[in-house]
């Protein structure tokens, strides 16, 4: 088939503005550095050769009409890296389940490594990429599929018009992962940046205009949910959030010591978090405990300039493949973040080890967090550093964090929950 012109102009159009982004965020030279990874994608998943397996899941025992569901993302998700990773896993583990056909097909082209495997295990078709091209690829394949799930606004807006144009009835789900235009927003009036506000503008624009195509759209939290409804009356909307299991009897108090922060480098968020973090707040802590150890798990954390010349008392890993023995041994699990959008996975994973979490408002916000009751909340470098003394010195208050954190996890952020949404999803689909 011809290649569409309208096809292209979006793309570019698409690809030219998280570049200008990217160039607004990081410069030149973090432009090129974020530019290099999509290129050597198969050796950073060799890095991993026991990257983990699932098990699968068992039928939810409702019965339902199987589908053929179509996921596209950006890459083959890594749930070792990143939380959005884990959250995409998770939920082709549960149309899995429930008898749904499933296939992945990644933007970056890359559909080979462990991380595919692991999802080829439990029968998921992993494609090896849209060669020779997106057109071609739909045109050939795209009939085969009822429901196609784009993730991330900056994907729809060039994919969905096309899939619309060669399969009408097909059914689309937009996955916003966190909503864009929010945590652009924040950062630029965290750092008073016109530019940043300007492009954050634009992203809203083109992320409203995914979620008015699509007939479906997800969120990960209820705040995102007003949101998308208050600014695009009548779409139809569906929470599924980010899904973990908690971890059988985590280790008490007394067996775990120092903090934790996780969080990799191509996030810019965790960036800033990581330098206040480093600069402004462990200071603080270890003024008063000095003894304690701060670790910093991401892909990326070991290049980052406020980490290039040892600090007392820091301990950078970088990439870490399995994380169960940190969190099993660490006694907080830190969140400053300073602006973001979504729900944080970093948060949620802290929980679900039964670990207490010292977090800013920002972190918290969508995860049904209370202060002092299953967190300690703080937004100023000397609160976060007396939140984490606290949390260090006083067991009593670590231990109902801690099984409150659990809790948590089990009410909003369960497998259950997520198929509660995947339900809501179907049967709006289907009206």
């Amino acid at each position: 088939m011809p290649f569409p012109v309208s096809y292209h102009l979006r793309r570019l159009g698409s690809r030219l503005h998280r570049m200008r982004i990217a160039l607004a965020v990081r410069g030149w030279k973090g432009l090129l550095r974020r530019a290099l990874p999509a290129t050597t994608a198969p050796a950073s998943d060799a890095e991993s050769p026991t990257a983990p397996g699932f098990a699968p899941l068992p039928a939810s025992g409702i019965p339902a009409t199987p589908l053929r569901w179509l996921l596209v993302d950006v890459s083959t998700p890594r749930p070792d890296r990143d939380s959005g990773s884990l959250r995409s896993c998770n939920l082709m583990r549960l149309l899995r389940a429930d008898g749904h056909r499933v296939d992945f097909l990644p933007d970056d082209g890359v559909g080979g490594g462990t991380h595919a495997a692991a999802l080829r295990d439990i029968g998921v078709t992993v494609h090896d990429g849209p060669r020779p091209g997106y057109p071609r690829w739909f045109a050939d394949k795209l009939d085969r599929y009822d429901v196609l799930v784009v993730s991330r606004y900056h994907l729809a807006e060039f994919l969905v018009p096309l899939a619309r144009s060669i399969a009408p009835g097909i059914r689309v789900v937009l996955d916003t992962v966190d909503l864009h235009h929010v945590r652009e927003r924040r950062e630029a009036e965290l750092r008073a940046d016109p530019r940043l506000r300007r492009l954050a503008h634009s992203t809203r624009r083109r992320e409203l205009a995914a979620i008015a195509a699509a007939d479906v759209t997800w969120v990960v939290s209820a705040a995102e949910r007003g949101l998308v409804a208050d600014a695009v009356p009548g779409a139809r909307i569906a929470l599924l959030p980010n899904i973990l299991e908690p971890v059988a009897d985590p280790p008490g108090a007394q067996a775990r010591a120092g903090l934790l922060f996780v969080g990799g480098a191509r996030h810019p968020p965790n960036v800033d978090a990581v330098d206040w973090l480093v600069q402004e707040i462990f200071p603080r802590i270890r003024a008063a405990l000095p003894d304690c150890e701060l670790h910093l798990v991401g892909d990326g954390l070991p290049q980052l300039p406020s980490l290039r010349d040892p600090v007392a008392g820091v301990i950078v890993h970088g990439h870490v493949p399995d994380l169960a023995p940190l969190l099993a041994r660490c006694r907080v699990g830190l969140a400053p973040l300073r602006y973001g959008a979504g729900v944080k996975g970093k948060v949620n994973m802290y929980m679900a080890h039964g670990m207490a979490v010292v977090a800013t408002p920002s972190a918290a916000e969508g995860a049904f967090l209370e202060h002092g009751r299953d967190v300690l909340l703080a937004d100023d470098a000397q609160g976060i550093a007396d939140a984490v003394l606290r949390a260090c010195t006083d067991a009593a208050l670590w231990r109902r964090l801690a099984e409150a954190g659990m809790e948590n996890v089990r009410q909003h952020f369960s497998f259950a929950k997520a198929r509660r949404g995947i339900a809501d999803t179907l049967g709006m689909l289907e009206r």
